[in-house]
This record gives C-alpha cells, structure tokens and sequence, in this order.
C-alpha cells in the first residue's frame, strides 16, 4: 500500500502526490494523468498541445520543452527552428538537431534518439568468406569459434560447439573424442571407438592405495586412474601439490576490506559501515542514501531505503550538470541554456528567490561539475569552450587549468583526499584523464576501447575509477593510476545509452536516455541488475548523498599560518604524489601573472611596447641583504607605454655597501601569456622573465666589479710585501766550500712592519776583526 502522501498508480506502483496531473507519465502506464482536469495555463506561460504548460520565454528558443515539440513548430515561430542548429564539418546531425561522430552514421547502432542515423542506410552483406555479426559488422570467416570474441555484439562465438570436454561432468571423454556416460567405463564393454573406456591395466585399480597416489591432500580414484583435489582455501599448484589460495589478490573478495590467512581469508568494513549479516556486505551507518538526479527541467532524488520519490528544484530550462556539498546540504547546477552555474541549499531550492548564481559569464557549454567539498572549490568542463576551470565554491574567484588538447570534455570527478580530478573526453581521440586539482600532473588513464565515455564516478574508499560507454553500451573500471580494467557490464539493452554515473556501498547507479530510466547493479561482478526509476524523461546526470561519500580530510590550505595559504588569489590543493609533495600552490585570474614569491598576482604586460630602459639599483642594508628594484626609464621622449614595475625582491648577500647601477634594454616586443601556476613560472612569458633578468645582471655586475677591485688590491700588497722583505746573510770562511761559487749562500728571514722590528736593507756580519770579507 501506498503512503498518505502517495499516488497508487493503476500497476500498484507508488509515486509522489505531487506527480499526478503534472503532464509526465509517471506510472508507466498514464494513470497519474488519466482523471485530470483540463490545465489552463497562466498568462506568462505557454500551452503546449498536449495541455502542458511551460514559461512563454521558452517559446522558438530552439530547444523542444513540450513533449510534442509545439514550442518550436514553424507555425508558432514562424520559421524552421532546427535548422538554426547546425553540426560540425566531422559530425551529422540527427533528425531532432542532435550531433553526433560522422562515422556513426550507418554503423550498425543507433546513436541518435530518434534513430535518424541508422535510416536510408544501404544493406550491409559480406563477402562469401567472411561472418556477420549480429550488428551487421563482418569478420573473416576463421575468427568465428575461435575461444576469441570479435564481434562487438560477441555473436561469433554464440553456438559455438565445445569440443575440448564433455559437456557433463558425469560423462566420460574417449580419447577419440566423443563423450559417453560414465557408467560405461570397466564395465567390460568397448562403447568407445578406441576402446580407451576399458583399459587393460588400469580398471579396478586403486591409485591412491599407495602413497596416496603422491597427492599432497585429497587423492580421488577413479574408474580410470585417478586425481588429486585440495580442501577449501587451497589449489592444486601442480597435478598434486595444494597450496594456500590468496583470494585477496580477487579485488572482488570482499566487499571493502580483504585479510588473507592459511586456508581462509576474512572481510572487514571500513569506519562508518558495518557488516550485513545476510548478503555479508559493507553496508553504511547513519542517514538513509539518496540519490539526486536532473530531469533536463527538474531535479529529483530517490531514497534508496524508503524508495521516496520527489522534487527538488522543478521548473528549469536545461540542467544536466550537478553535484552535491553534503556537510552544507548545497546542490549545484548548470544550466546549457542560460549557460550559468548555481548553487542553493536543497531545502530552499525550489524558491528562485534562494538560487545563487555562481558563475554567469564565460560559459558555453557547461556539461559536467564536481564539488571539492574539502577545499571549497568547484570544478566544471566546457564542451563549447573546449575548456577545464576552476572556482571557489561563492563563485568569486576562478581561473582556466586546461584549454589545450580537449576535443569534448563531458564527465568530471574529483579527489579531495589525495588531490587528484579525473574527467572523460568524448571528441575523437576519446579518452579519460588524470591530473592535479592545481592543474600539474596530467596524464591519460584510458585511450584504447573507449568511443563515447559520458558519466565518471570514483570509488574512493576502494580506489576504483567507474565510466560507462554509450557507444560501446558498457560499464567498466580501473584502479586510480589506470590498472587493472575490468569490464563489468556490455549490454544493449540495460545500457542503450548511459549518461550519469554514481557508487555507493556495492551498487553502481546509471541513467539511461534511451531507456528514461535509472539502473543499478553490483560493482563487484555487474550482476543483479535492476530498475529503480522509469519514465523519466531525458534522465542526465546523478549524485549520492550521504555523509560517507564524502570524507573528511585536512584543508592544504589552512595548514598554512597565513589565510588562504598566503595566497593573492587562489589557492589549489596539490596531489599528493610522494611524501615531499608541496600541500598547495598558488593561482591566479586567466591573464594575470604569478610573482616571484609565488603568491601575489601581477597584471600582464602589453602585447607590445616600445624598447624601455629599465634601470635596476642594488642597495646595500644593516642587516646585510640586499634590495633590487626594477626602475622603468624613457629610452627616449617618445616611449608612451611602460611596463609595470617589478616588485621589490629581497636577495641575501654579504654587506658590500656598494650601490652600483646597470642598465638593460628589454626587446621590443614582447608576448604575453596565462599561466601563472607557481609551477609554471618558469615557463612563463618573456617580458616578466626580461625584467626580472635585468635585476639579477644588476646584482650581478657590481659583484664582478667588486672582484675585481678586491684581485687588484691583493696585487698590490704582495708586490708592496716583496719590496719590504728584511734579509740576513751569514757568511762563514771556515765553512765554506772551495768547489762553491762566489755567489753566497743566504738565509732570509722575513719580517713584516706589522711586528715593530726595523731591519737595514742588507747587514753582513765576519768573523775577522775588521768586519771586512
């Protein structure tokens, strides 16, 4: 039975009071829109054919509202509407405007939701050697029943005959290959054509008598022969050695926590779940999970324990994009057709008058939003800007990280934990990427058997990145560093065309267009598949909230004494790759740069200028460093434009009090650039680069300078110590040698006049009386 606040529909299904009458088939069979009065629309809305009502600004603005598309029917507008959209040179445009890959076109599936790109397409057939699949692909002849699927559908090894074993295990294999029942085996009687069920030697032998046939446990005889088996826990690692089964090396063991003992292993949850005792499952603690989802004009969610259906925001234009703060109980949205991001407090967010505009310019295509609910930041793609982009959760301050080698940028999750956002790109390389929160360490995860990536989700407590395929119809996985890829779902039917993505416990939640409908199943194995909602009507994207899908974690930012990191403008966590790994670097404003002490923010320099003499003036301190500042000068009467300053930069040195000036010409022209990441500074443009050089030649110059005084005075004195080196000669004619030369032997002994003793210039002293030689 239904609850008071209910609608029981005529298939006994429940929906929401609120529901019924309000022009969308909830039911399922049209009985909530069956005992309706005729609606009457008021004067600032337009009545749609089918009696719906929507706001009259929605009228000809090229995006169908009313179901029946009279919103935009030529008679209304006055002209064709659809025409007004138009696809790329590489794409085709469906019969209702949509675009898709030109390469779709005829291939077998339809891409478009109104089929159009599978119509007037010519008869597929192949070549009298070839196998088509059930697609209508074909493949060479010898590639069916090959143990290898090569369909995409998988249809070449549907039927195949299995020849290698019997297709029972209570029958016997002959050696010449055909199966009999295995209680023809020594039974005297030849039913193989090889005679090998009635061996001579071997029937009504025990094997295991003896030795227990060299088994290392379990030996089991048969009526030919025999085998060896191991005990629960165990696996043959030879024909008869047993050897301890790690089943969590089975990412798939448990449900969280896997611990591997000798023959056994045990599974534990993480804090916040417990243990269901029937399905053995982690399962969480605390508030009933619900799931958010956008209904292209609304926003709904879904209690996953009481199944309570209901709206949260009703009457939007186009929303697709959102995501949830849960420790603030906010939602976020974007809207294509505004082309704006908001933000309000679930509770409050049906009233307009509580919907806070984040972000209303430089939006195009806006598709998907992730909220890093640790740092308070948001994170969105453009598809139409072809663009990344960054912001603080009030909106106030934000900055493009990529714009360079994205084609359409759809899906985007983040890490808060470790500081990682992962996105999908669907354009013609699709692929999935990795990098940084602050923008650094970009890296491609998956680039191979991907075509049409939409809705990403992360698995965080177990380190699994989700995605699902609309071209491919499948769902699949990977490890956070793009390991271990696992395909758990490929089903057309249940994944026709899947757009959102969420994980919570061991379920995995999609929506599909195609079907209108929201799907989930086991994100270990893809089995149990199940409907929780349908009827929905464009269902986009999807979101769980609850406490535990987003843990808490220290803010990088605030480990920092100074607030906002010390930070002009932005401040960005950055991942955590090594245990070194800076916590956060600073950002600033698209077109602004980062300063040399990689906080402040400067405005950039003019695309071109006239050359400038920029002077840079070394001055000496007490406290024994010293200041460089950048002086702009005139190089001539005409220069008019005039870079900014550099600011003044703090170097420490020994105390010269020697002020010297340098003069540097900048090169007259000079490009300017975006990036101002701390770490890309180096990188940067080369007019700051110019000015900044043309500080340090200032420091360095005089240094030399110095140098080279200092190399000219030490000549000095050497030569000045040389001339005034005192000598004494001792000459002693007993002694001296008569093979020795005149010239006499001397001991010098030199003094300096630092010391106080005088010495004349030469002083000979003889042993004769007459103080002559």
């Amino acid at each position: 039975a239904c609850s008071p606040n209910e609608f029981q529909c005529s298939n006994k299904s429940c929906i929401s009071i609120i529901f019924v009458c309000d022009g969308d088939n909830d039911c399922g069979d049209g009985s909530d829109e069956r005992k309706c009065s005729p609606l009457t629309c008021n004067p600032n809305e337009f009545q749609c054919n089918n009696s719906v009502c929507i706001p009259e600004q929605w009228v000809c603005d090229n995006q169908p509202d009313c179901e029946d598309q009279s919103d935009e029917a030529m008679e209304k507008c006055g002209y064709d509407t659809k025409a007004l959209n138009t696809c790329a040179a590489h794409e085709f445009q469906c019969g209702n405007g949509e675009c898709i890959h030109l390469n779709w076109k005829c291939d077998g599936d339809e891409d478009c939701k109104d089929k159009s790109d599978e119509q007037d397409c010519p008869l597929v057939t192949c070549q009298p050697d070839e196998f088509q699949c059930g697609d209508g692909t074909c493949i060479h002849g010898a590639k069916q029943c090959d143990k290898v699927h090569d369909c995409p559908d998988k249809s070449d090894e549907a039927g195949c005959v299995q020849e290698s074993a019997c297709e029972s295990p209570s029958k016997f294999q002959c050696k010449s290959g055909e199966c009999i029942d295995g209680g023809k085996v020594c039974d005297s009687h030849r039913d193989c054509r090889d005679w090998s069920d009635e061996p001579l030697k071997e029937c009504g032998v025990n094997e295991c008598s003896m030795n227990n046939g060299g088994c290392s446990h379990i030996c089991k005889d048969l009526k030919i022969g025999y085998e060896c088996e191991c005990p629960p826990g165990y696996k043959l690692l030879d024909k008869k050695t047993c050897g301890d089964i790690d089943e969590c090396e089975n990412p798939d063991a448990c449900s969280q926590i896997c611990i591997n003992y000798k023959g056994d292993y045990k599974c534990e949850c993480y804090e916040g779940y417990e243990m269901d005792t029937l399905s053995k499952n982690c399962k969480a603690v605390g508030k009933s999970p619900y799931l958010i989802f956008t209904n292209r004009h609304e926003v709904r969610k879904i209690d996953l324990v009481k199944r309570d259906y209901s709206r949260i925001i009703p009457m939007l234009k186009n929303v697709v994009a959102l995501d949830v703060e849960v420790s603030t109980n906010r939602i976020y949205w974007c809207d294509l057709f505004y082309r704006k991001i908001y933000s309000a407090y679930i509770d409050k967010a049906s009233d307009t008058a509580e919907q806070e505009i984040l972000i209303d310019s430089q939006l195009n295509s806006p598709e998907g939003l992730a909220i890093d609910w640790v740092h308070k930041n948001i994170y969105w793609t453009d598809s139409g800007n072809k663009t990344i982009s960054v912001a603080t959760a009030d909106g106030s301050r934000r900055r493009t990280l990529f714009n360079s080698d994205l084609s359409e940028p759809r899906a985007i999750a983040v890490d808060p934990t470790q500081r990682f956002m992962y996105w999908s790109d669907w354009g013609d390389k699709a692929k999935i990427e990795k990098a940084g929160l602050n923008g650094v360490g970009r890296r491609v995860l998956v680039t191979d058997n991907i075509e049409w990536p939409n809705g990403i989700t992360l698995d965080l407590l177990n380190q699994r990145l989700y995605w699902v395929d609309s071209k491919l119809h499948s769902l699949s996985c990977i490890d956070f560093n793009g390991s271990n890829r696992k395909v758990l779902i490929s089903s057309v039917d249940d994944l026709s065309h899947p757009f959102g993505l969420a994980v919570f416990e061991d379920r995995v939640f999609w929506t599909d267009l195609e079907n209108e409908a929201i799907f989930s199943a086991n994100r270990l194995n893809g089995l149990d598949i199940s409907i929780l909602a349908e009827n929905l009507n464009n269902p986009h994207d999807i979101v769980v909230f609850h406490e535990l899908k987003q843990p808490k974690a220290p803010d990088s930012c605030e480990l920092s004494p100074q607030p906002n990191g010390g930070c002009d403008y932005l401040c960005l966590p950055a991942p955590q790759i090594s245990p070194h790994s800076p916590k956060y670097t600073c950002a600033c404003p698209d077109n602004m740069w980062l300063g040399p002490d990689m906080k402040k923010c400067y405005k950039d320099l003019p695309t071109t200028v006239t050359p400038v003499v920029v002077s840079t003036t070394t001055v000496s301190h007490a406290d024994g460093t010293t200041s460089v500042a950048a002086v702009p000068g005139s190089a001539n009467d005409t220069t008019e434009v005039v870079p900014k300053a550099v600011p003044e930069a703090t170097i420490t040195t020994p105390s010269l009090h020697l002020p010297s000036t340098t003069s540097i010409l900048i090169d007259s022209e000079m490009t300017t650039g975006n990036s101002n990441l701390s770490q890309h500074y180096a990188n940067d443009d080369e007019g700051f680069g110019s000015t900044v050089t043309a500080a340090v030649i200032g420091i360095v110059i005089p240094v030399v300078v110095i140098g080279l005084l200092c190399m000219g005075g030490y000549l000095i004195w050497r030569n000045w110590k040389r001339k005034n080196t005192k000598s004494m000669n001792f000459d002693n004619p007993v002694y001296r040698k008569t093979t020795e030369e005149e010239d006499e032997d001397e001991i010098h002994i030199g003094r300096t006049a630092q010391i106080g003793h005088v010495y004349p210039a030469r002083v000979a002293l003889s042993l004769e009386d007459d103080g002559l030689p």
